[in-house]
């Protein structure tokens, strides 16, 4: 579909402002021109049917999209990337089921920028282990000053994290940009925006729930605890996308292998984090 669709393109070499009054000037549906442009979609094969659903989100994109800015990449790219979810999600639109699309766009539309993030940041990359991934979100929030921590400073947030001394030191000499190159966006002026200098939004990922200072005073025991007053399926959404190894489990494949939507996966997550949150604040 997205290649027989129209659409006004994002630019990111000076117009994206123009792009952005462009999209917040087009009408928005009521729920029966929803409801009806989407049954002409999916019954009659319409593309200007589509086009009109694209068009009328491509706000919501742009809305989405300035919570990734954090993460340091251009605003053009993160809202290309989120178009592309839009019109995945306008394909697999069920107008019958009496949810309007703004509300099951949202999944699709973050997943796409998700996976732009994680192709080309690649500090995420690096932060890939349990003990790698604790250190990326809690270290910055750990250091009391920018200067290099102290070797008894080394040890107080390997234990506190309950890590190695060297998973500290190595994520210290990540976070500080020192091991691996960055490339920045723009020219001298823009050398400071690279994005070693950003933490992630923290309204962004549904890993707050893990990543909140009181998560950074806990020892590994309590998180345990914590999950395992989960049931089942809730224990193993969460230990999957946030706690393994190697390769985290994506909402899709955690969909497929349940039986149900990403969308409801997304939700269980969220309600299983909110839950250990709430258990976790009461031993901090």
């Amino acid at each position: 579909m997205n290649a027989t669709l129209s659409l006004p393109v994002p630019s990111s070499a000076g117009s994206i402002d123009q792009y952005i009054q462009s999209v917040n000037r087009l009408p928005m549906l009521t729920e029966q021109e929803e409801v009806d442009l989407a049954h002409r979609f999916r019954d009659e094969d319409d593309i200007d049917a589509a086009r009109k659903l694209v068009m009328s989100h491509l706000r919501l994109v742009v809305a989405i999209a300035r919570g990734y800015l954090g993460y340091g990449l251009p605003h053009a790219d993160l809202i290309q990337e989120g178009n592309i979810g839009l019109m995945k999600a306008v394909k697999r639109f069920d107008p019958d089921r009496g949810v309007r699309l703004v509300s099951f766009a949202i999944h699709w539309i973050k997943a796409e920028i998700h996976e732009f993030i994680l192709k080309n940041w690649r500090l995420v990359k690096v932060a890939t282990t349990k003990a790698q991934r604790k250190l990326f979100f809690n270290l910055r929030g750990m250091k009391s000053s920018s200067n290099t921590l102290r070797p008894d400073e080394v040890e107080a947030v390997a234990s506190q994290l309950n890590v190695k001394s060297g998973d500290v030191v190595e994520m210290e000499t990540r976070l500080s940009g020192q091991d691996i190159p960055l490339e920045t966006q723009g020219g001298d002026d823009e050398d400071r925006f690279a994005p070693i200098a950003y933490l992630p939004d923290p309204h962004a990922e549904p890993s707050e729930a893990l990543a909140t200072a009181q998560m950074s005073r806990l020892q590994d025991e309590g998180l345990r605890d914590a999950i395992a007053k989960l049931d089942d399926r809730s224990r193993d959404i969460i230990q999957r996308r946030w706690l393994s190894e190697g390769d985290t489990a994506t909402l899709h494949e955690l969909a497929a292998e349940y039986g149900v939507s990403a969308e409801r996966i997304r939700q269980i997550e969220a309600k299983a984090l909110k839950t250990m949150r709430g258990q976790l604040a009461h031993i901090a």
